[in-house]
């Protein structure tokens, strides 16, 4: 397969492994969210938190960090955590967008070709509706059991093969999924036209970089010793609720990750 002499995909958001302090900042989250709580609220204090999500006053704190450096809440010293300022239109603008432009946060793979001008095409190699297991409803807040959609599918910019990708979303939140061809629909297209539209809004995310296996050897066309990046993403919609859990495979040499740091 040819290499392209365009710059291929940088910093895409990719999130199953996501450590416990995200998964526990993604909960509270969304029950802050659920409250309907408004800039300034104070926060139960870390001793309440820790109980209510059972986990150590250390996996919290790092969770309330998490959130802190997403501009969500902010500390105050010998008073505790409070929402900021900018939590509402940050995390929970639930203003329908037509477009990533409008106001999305999250770009999808379909928004970054039409954005770079290169032609996309989709392999879809598994589509259907199926039971969510344990761990996919703790990670997505659904009932074990729940119908979840799930896709998997390789992905081409021009006709050069960049990722093989496996979707997971709650069906509940968008039904027509499952009727969707998405070798002529995208993803974050048809989430945007549910009733009421789904907006990735926000993502957890992480990268590691390992050998690939024989089946994504195959799919993803490597022929030599090329690593794999596998990216894993948790897209969480405009009321702050998980939406999209993600695993994509990137070719290492077909794919760059970017990405700022702030302290």
């Amino acid at each position: 397969m040819p290499s392209s002499d365009r710059a291929l995909p940088q910093g895409l958001l990719g999130a199953d492994s996501l450590p416990l302090y995200s998964r526990i900042a993604g909960r509270l989250l969304g029950d802050i969210a659920a409250d309907g709580a408004r800039p300034g609220d104070r926060l139960p204090s870390e001793r309440s938190l820790a109980g209510r999500y059972g986990v150590s006053r250390v996996t919290l704190r790092s969770a309330l960090n998490e959130l802190a450096q997403r501009d969500v809440i902010e500390s105050s010293p010998a008073r505790g955590w409070f929402l900021a300022q900018g939590y509402e239109r940050a995390v929970l603008d639930s203003g329908p967008s037509p477009a990533p432009e409008g106001g999305q946060s999250v770009q999808g793979f379909a928004d970054y070709a039409k954005q770079h001008g290169f032609q996309l095409r989709d392999a879809v190699l598994e589509s259907r509706v199926r039971a969510a297991t344990v761990q996919e409803s703790e990670l997505l807040r659904v009932g074990p059991g729940a119908a979840l959609f799930e896709m998997r599918r390789l992905r081409f910019l021009d006709d050069i093969v960049v990722v093989l990708e496996h979707n997971r979303l709650p069906l509940g939140l968008c039904p027509q999924l499952a009727e969707t061809d998405f070798t002529k629909d995208t993803l974050f297209a048809t989430l945007r036209r549910a009733d009421p539209p789904q907006l990735p809004k926000v993502a957890d995310y992480s990268v590691e970089a390992r050998h690939p296996t024989e089946e994504e050897r195959n799919l993803l066309e490597i022929t030599d010793a090329t690593p794999v990046l596998v990216a894993t993403q948790l897209a969480f919609n405009q009321n702050a609720q998980p939406l999209e859990l993600t695993a994509a495979v990137y070719r290492g040499d077909r794919y760059h990750f970017r990405a700022s740091i702030t302290g």
